[in-house]
């Protein structure tokens, strides 16, 4: 691999991001990388959780506005079309993503903060999505951080295109937590080992659903989601887990060794 690398520890994946020299832009040969990684991390199901890091001083810079400038809009929208496939397949895949921002993500940076299930941040970070300050607005980043960050807030950070803070991005809900730089790697170890250690299938079936019921209305949802429970109790893991606690002993999932 090129512009990325990955590590497996157990049931914890980390996929790195490493294109310093471009502060880690989501340039589209490393978006088409990115989505080759994760679909094929999806499909053979070795691991629970994926942090996904980045090398160098900035998380994520966003688009590489060289392969922007200039091009037809055909072209532009090929980029913004991968990029999506990118952001669906995180979705998508049965593992939990979680964000590990040592420093700054910016426009798309800041969507792939948004985009992952979860996301622990530095102190030292900070998110922005300065679009407008060059004429070129963040709206398809402004999807998922409308959809972390309250419509005020959102609004806030788009409009003015201005920084905020990771302890803003923690009141508003960008983040989960925020640390000292020197607690981020073991803060994201040990919420990845807190998630890693159920089963898949169940993370699986949990993540899905989630992403689903959370824009229905709220009886349409939990109407979906009753139907997704009684399906659920049918699962092996279900079934093991149910009688694990009622016998108090410990589960054995059935995608461990």
């Amino acid at each position: 691999m090129g512009l990325l690398s990955y590590q497996v520890e157990g049931k914890i994946g980390t996929i790195t991001i490493q294109n310093d020299k471009q502060r880690n832009a989501l340039s589209l040969p490393l978006i088409q990388e990115f989505d080759q990684l994760l679909q094929t991390i999806g499909r053979e199901r070795e691991v629970n959780v994926l942090i996904i890091q980045a090398e160098g001083k900035v998380f994520s810079s966003g688009h590489n506005l060289r392969e922007i400038s200039g091009k037809p809009t055909r072209e532009v929208l090929h980029l913004f079309q991968e990029c999506q496939k990118l952001f669906r397949t995180i979705r998508e895949i049965p593992q939990i993503t979680i964000a590990k921002i040592h420093g700054i993500a910016t426009a798309a940076g800041a969507q792939l903060v948004a985009a992952c299930d979860l996301a622990v941040a530095s102190e030292a970070a900070k998110f922005a999505t300065p679009g407008v300050h060059i004429g070129f607005f963040c709206t398809t980043p402004s999807v998922f951080v409308s959809r972390n960050l309250g419509r005020k807030k959102a609004a806030e950070m788009l409009f003015t295109g201005d920084f905020i803070s990771a302890e803003e991005a923690l009141i508003h809900g960008l983040v989960n937590k925020v640390v000292t730089p020197e607690q981020l790697s073991d803060a994201v170890q040990a919420l990845a080992e807190s998630v890693a250690r159920h089963s898949l299938n169940t993370l699986e079936i949990g993540k899905k659903a989630f992403y689903q019921q959370i824009n229905m209305e709220d009886f349409q949802a939990l109407n979906y989601a009753s139907e997704v429970m009684a399906t659920n109790s049918q699962h092996e893991d279900a079934v093991e887990g149910i009688s694990a606690f009622l016998e108090k002993r410990p589960a054995k999932w059935s995608d461990r060794a």
